[in-house]
């Protein structure tokens, strides 16, 4: 099979660059001041603090946020420990916090941060009273557990070997103390193992999980200062993760089943099923002041359930809107949980018997989240969210995914809102593909499946069409593919498209960067019979000059390094080849995931324009 474009894989090309310049100012023209107009507006959205990550301690809640311009690890409602900015100031370069954590009394802080956007970082450990460095690491670690006098972490091995002599990639954990560091777990684990190491609330256990890919683990238990005692104690062919030891009893959330999500207790070779599956996936449980709480995905939004230790339900806690919530950290006592929606980029509440709200901020305006269902070509029913401001001028802007497990629950897009208060409806499709339903709702969406994520698509585009609306369909990375190919296939049931960092050539997908992992979901070009139904769909090979496409942005960076550009850059060829009217804008400065707030917060706007222009709002 010949390949036109096949020469657009060299992102060195001068012609590339050549048509990538040219491109780039064509768009400009035609969003033109609109983009400029709105700027302002999407930045302010943008600019709102987002809380990544909380953690307990004796001497209060340490806090990191996204603001403005940076990011900062804090005191709730105090002082600011760590500054991205004047990290910067220190190395000279651009700095991305990623993550950190302290220890229970309050005495230490261990966080790591990347230099220039790179995967490897850099940890640091510091004296919360004085702000002294008392440790810095290279490449970064994680997993950092702090005890009396020391603390273990996971090192993960990109090159080289182990002290064990086993070839990277690979992980080891380790104990630091002022006598040295040593390996102390993970002994002859090869390629493709990951390990995690949790102490339990209690402080006396560890809890450590060593999981093979994504599919199968084991769990170890022991003193949480004699590694040498600690023993496999479970084993599952599907994830399972330890939830904390209690008296003697090991609780475990398990997919075990139909992969809805369970939790059972562990005591010896007793087995005991505590909170048995149910319709809808449970996503994680904690436990506090001797009660589970635990967060259930009910059609893609939370709700949380509060059980007994030996799984009596006792009550269960709604919010006043649809939205995602997720713990942060827990003590035994007290639970921290994050909860987000459409216009709340965040919320902090507490648990110890009842929920108390710590901090938040959220969009001022008058809005509804609402849900409805459309059916699809096989009858599946399909959800999907809609969020309205005051007035409804019939444009939606549809936004869809459908793939590797990924549940789409209500979340914050900076840019949605100006759309939304110019009279425009957010619209958020679950498909099949993703984990909304579970393990069995991902599977019918994977490889021979994935024209069903299409179908799904399709109805709530085509319900939305009946029901009056004009329509722009967006979706990125393999959201990318599903609006592709949904393009391709079906271009009647919308107005505008915007596939951004997508993945379209599924015939050589897996030759370019890391495409090859994608196999196991997408099936393999190589082999015949997978071939046949990747051709099938494969938007780069479906471009049809009989058929009339609306205006399309195709969005990329030329920096990703997930997923090749050259996707984006010969689907652009092939449509402009039948002369649709398509447009290519490419983020010279970014990659997959990473940018500074500025360049996200521009590209962002982009599409805003581009939905606002294109569907006449």
């Amino acid at each position: 099979m010949e390949d036109p474009y096949i020469w657009m894989e060299n992102l060195e090309d001068e012609r590339v660059l050549k048509v990538v310049d040219e491109e780039n100012k064509r768009f400009r023209e035609f969003v033109g001041g609109l983009s400029d107009e709105l700027f302002p507006e999407v930045w302010e959205y943008y600019s709102m603090p987002t809380l990544h990550a909380a953690r307990l301690t004796e001497k209060g809640v340490i806090a990191m946020f996204k603001e403005r311009e940076r990011q900062v690890i804090r005191w709730l409602g105090g002082d600011v420990i760590i500054d991205s900015k004047r990290l910067e100031d220190e190395l000279g370069d651009e700095v991305l916090l990623q993550g950190f954590t302290a220890d229970g009394k309050g005495r230490f802080l261990a966080y790591s941060f990347s230099i220039g956007g790179a995967d490897e970082g850099i940890t640091r450990i510091i004296d919360l009273e004085t702000g002294e460095l008392i440790d810095e690491m290279k490449p970064s670690v994680w997993n950092v557990t702090f005890l009396e006098d020391g603390y273990y972490f996971s090192r993960f091995y990109r090159h080289g070997e182990t002290p064990d002599g086993v070839k990277a990639p690979a992980v080891r954990l380790f104990w630091k103390n002022g006598n040295g560091e040593k390996m102390v777990f993970g002994e002859g684990l090869g390629s493709g193992y990951f390990l995690g190491l949790r102490k339990s609330t209690d402080g006396k256990w560890a809890m450590v999980t060593v999981t093979f890919g994504w599919n199968r683990a084991d769990i170890y238990i022991g003193p949480i200062e004699e590694p040498e005692k600690w023993q496999k104690v479970y084993s599952a062919e599907v994830p399972v993760e330890p939830i904390d030891i209690i008296n003697g009893r090991l609780y475990v959330l398990t997919r075990e089943g139909t992969g809805r999500g369970k939790v059972i207790a562990v005591e010896g070779e007793n087995i005991t099923e505590v909170i048995p599956e149910d319709e809808f996936p449970l996503e994680w449980a904690v436990i506090a002041d001797g009660k589970i709480l635990a967060g259930r995905l009910v059609h893609a939004s939370y709700r949380l359930e509060v059980y007994s230790l030996d799984g009596e339900k006792l009550e269960e806690i709604t919010f006043d809107r649809l939205g995602s919530a997720y713990p942060t950290d827990a003590d035994g006592k007290k639970v921290l949980i994050r909860y987000e929606s459409f216009t709340v980029p965040y919320r902090l509440y507490e648990f110890n018997g009842g929920l108390n709200l710590l901090d938040g901020n959220e969009v001022g305006g008058e809005f509804t989240v609402s849900e409805d269902f459309a059916a699809s070509k096989d009858g599946t029913k399909v959800h999907y969210f809609m969020v309205k401001g005051k007035r409804d001028e019939k444009k939606a802007w549809v936004f869809g995914y459908g793939g590797f497990n990924i549940s789409l629950t209500p979340r914050f897009f900076p840019q949605a809102i100006p759309f939304i208060k110019r009279g425009g409806t957010f619209v958020m499709a679950n498909l099949r593909g993703g984990s909304e339903y579970g393990e069995e709702w991902h599977r019918a969406g994977m490889r021979e499946n994935k024209q069903n994520v299409f179908d799904d698509f399709i109805a709530v585009l085509g319900k939305l069409k009946a029901e009056g609306y004009r329509i722009a369909a967006w979706g990125r990375s393999n959201g990318g593919l599903l609006v592709s190919a949904t393009l391709t296939q079906r271009p009647d049931v919308m107005d505008a498209a915007l596939i951004g960092y997508p993945v379209i050539d599924m015939m050589r997908f897996h030759k370019l960067y890391i495409g090859s992992v994608w196999v196991p979901e997408y099936g393999n070009p190589d082999d015949p019979k997978d071939r046949e139904f990747l051709l099938e769909y494969s938007p780069y090979h479906n471009v049809d000059p009989e058929k009339s496409y609306p205006p399309t942005l195709i969005y990329t960076g030329l920096h990703d390094d997930r997923v090749h550009p050259a996707h984006a850059l010969k689907f652009f060829m092939k449509l402009r080849e039948i002369a649709a009217p398509v447009y290519l804008r490419v983020e010279t400065k970014s990659g997959h995931m990473g940018a500074s707030p500025e360049t996200r917060a521009r590209e962002l706007t982009d599409l805003a324009a581009f939905v606002i222009k294109t569907l006449g709002l």
